[in-house]
């Protein structure tokens, strides 16, 4: 893998909103009620200032270009670049299934990424999702759990948004297998990043505006959120 300290600074700078996040989808929202707790949170004070500068980079940035983008594109043109990212992305759900010793679900993970990647036109359409293959997603903070490490404190990274010390770290690994940060052609390589980072956000837009709605304070609420989500998802 070719992935220059430069490119992998520009490509992880265009990951805000790369990948949906349990706690963004709208299942999470009608089935938890999150709510203000005492967490790990020894740097609160900077990780609210980082909150601070994800919501400007978001609110200036990311939200009106995705709701251009969601005005503009066709809504199946809008699902087949979603669904050639979420294919795209998928040797890093197949990877994490080996990991956690998820040996059958690593097979029909797999099974899945070759329908789709072939019969699906390199993952412009999922004809796995109509063959009843079930769609699952782990990820390396996830692995990091099965193997026992410890959450550790909660963190707001710069444009990655919510997360603990495991599950930073685990950010991090998964680009490296990651087959888009793969692609040699820096150019083209961040040139899919940054559609990635827009698909997502598009993919945001109402989940975004209900956590603005949420709370009176949204980084106490996010913050609760964000663990809620991670919990249940450790535990699938």
């Amino acid at each position: 893998m070719k992935l220059t300290t430069a490119g992998f600074i520009t490509s992880i700078s265009c990951m805000l909103f790369t990948s949906a996040p349990v706690w963004a989808e709208e299942d999470f929202w009608e089935e938890h009620d999150a709510v203000v707790e005492s967490v790990n949170d020894p740097m609160e004070s900077w990780n609210r200032k980082v909150y601070q500068f994800n919501q400007s980079f978001d609110q200036y940035v990311m939200k009106p270009v995705a709701r251009g983008y969601d005005d503009t594109a066709p809504k199946p043109v809008k699902q087949s670049i979603s669904n050639f990212f979420s294919n795209l992305s998928y040797p890093v759900v197949v990877a994490n299934d080996l990991l956690q010793g998820k040996f059958l679900q690593g097979g029909s993970d797999f099974a899945r990424f070759v329908v789709n990647s072939t019969v699906g036109v390199l993952g412009l359409f999922d004809p796995a999702s109509h063959l009843d293959m079930v769609k699952h997603d782990e990820d390396l903070g996830q692995t990091f759990a099965t193997w026992g490490v410890s959450e550790g404190p909660y963190l707001v990274l710069p444009f990655l948004g919510p997360a603990s010390l495991r599950d930073g770290g685990g950010i991090i690994g998964d680009a490296y297998i990651d087959p888009l940060y793969a692609i040699d052609d820096t150019g083209a390589r961040n040139a899919l990043v940054a559609s990635k980072a827009v698909d997502t956000r598009y993919r945001l837009l109402k989940e975004g505006d209900m956590v603005d709605e949420a709370a009176i304070d949204p980084y106490a609420f996010m913050r609760s959120a964000y663990r809620q989500a991670r919990t249940q998802k450790n535990s699938r």
